[in-house]
């Protein structure tokens, strides 16, 4: 199969995600799957992409493999909701437009950041590969997203903003391990997942990926414009929080992230020219201007 600069593949994972969320909601009407579609729409589809592209490393064409990509999608799109809301980052924007509790409501939000957590694994199911890697696929996207990786790591983002002293670099790691890099690094594991395939070299890819990703957004919320980054930024400054740059300093947090990037991309060494595009996203996660 062939493969597709980052640009056209990133369109098509979106379009993917877009018309699976779709299709899955279309005898639906009201404001729940509203807003359902509202928050699944104008991402990157950065983890969309991963799936459909690591897929294709293995032989899996976007047809059988985008019921995964959408779910990540959605699984993505919950947790924003729900971070989204007072109770947590407070934010009044994502992804340039109103979050979801300022353009319906809070309690709307809540359902629908659930709402997406169920259609997310209603859509994995659908993955068109062999049942086990199908079951591997879930009970490994569950872990991803529970106590052992994102919501685990969002807790501990909160617990931080009230610990007596600041987090070490090692916990910050940790953390981010869970809260961002863990659905990147699942994303980046679907495509050997479903060919029952090796999945080390993407595993040591993915958690490079996830780790500059989130050093790229603590430098965004420095150097960053709102209305580019479509959320707002130096928060994390005003809140008195950790943060690589605040660790590492502006130049040695940018350091970092180009070296986890060569990291990544070295990974990709027994794929060879065929995974040019996955090195394209590698380089575009730290040079994004959102």
């Amino acid at each position: 199969m062939d493969r597709k600069p980052l640009k056209a593949a990133l369109a098509q994972a979106a379009e993917i995600t877009d018309g699976r969320v779709l299709m899955a909601l279309a005898d639906l009407s009201g404001p729940i799957p509203d807003a359902m579609k509202y928050a699944v729409s104008g991402g990157k589809a950065l983890r969309a992409f991963l799936v459909l592209e690591t897929s294709r490393l293995h032989g899996f064409a976007a047809s059988k493999a985008g019921a995964a990509a959408a779910a990540i999608e959605c699984l993505h799109a919950y947790s924003l909701v729900h971070d989204d809301l007072p109770c947590m980052d407070d934010d009044n924007l994502r992804r340039g437009q109103p979050t979801v509790h300022v353009k319906w409501d809070e309690a709307t939000a809540v359902l629908v950041g659930d709402a997406l957590h169920s259609l997310a694994f209603a859509l994995i199911a659908q993955t068109d590969c062999p049942i086990e890697p199908r079951l591997t696929l879930t009970t490994s996207l569950a872990h991803a997203a529970g106590v052992r990786g994102m919501v685990g790591g969002q807790a501990a983002d909160i617990a931080a903003e009230t610990a007596e002293a600041p987090l070490t670099l090692d916990q910050i790691i940790a953390l981010q391990a869970g809260k961002t890099g863990a659905l990147i690094g699942w994303s980046a594991m679907a495509g050997p997942r479903m060919a029952s395939a090796e999945i080390g070299p993407l595993s040591i890819y993915g958690e490079c990926l996830g780790l500059a990703f989130q050093i790229a957004d603590d430098i965004l919320d420095v150097e960053g414009d709102a209305s580019a980054v479509g959320k707002a930024v130096g928060k994390d400054a005003a809140a008195g929080k950790a943060t690589f740059v605040s660790l590492l300093g502006l130049d040695g947090a940018k350091s970092r992230a180009t070296e986890l990037v060569q990291e990544a991309c070295d990974a990709l060494s027994p794929y060879g020219d065929d995974a040019e595009t996955l090195k394209e996203a590698a380089r575009f996660v730290i040079s994004r201007t959102h």
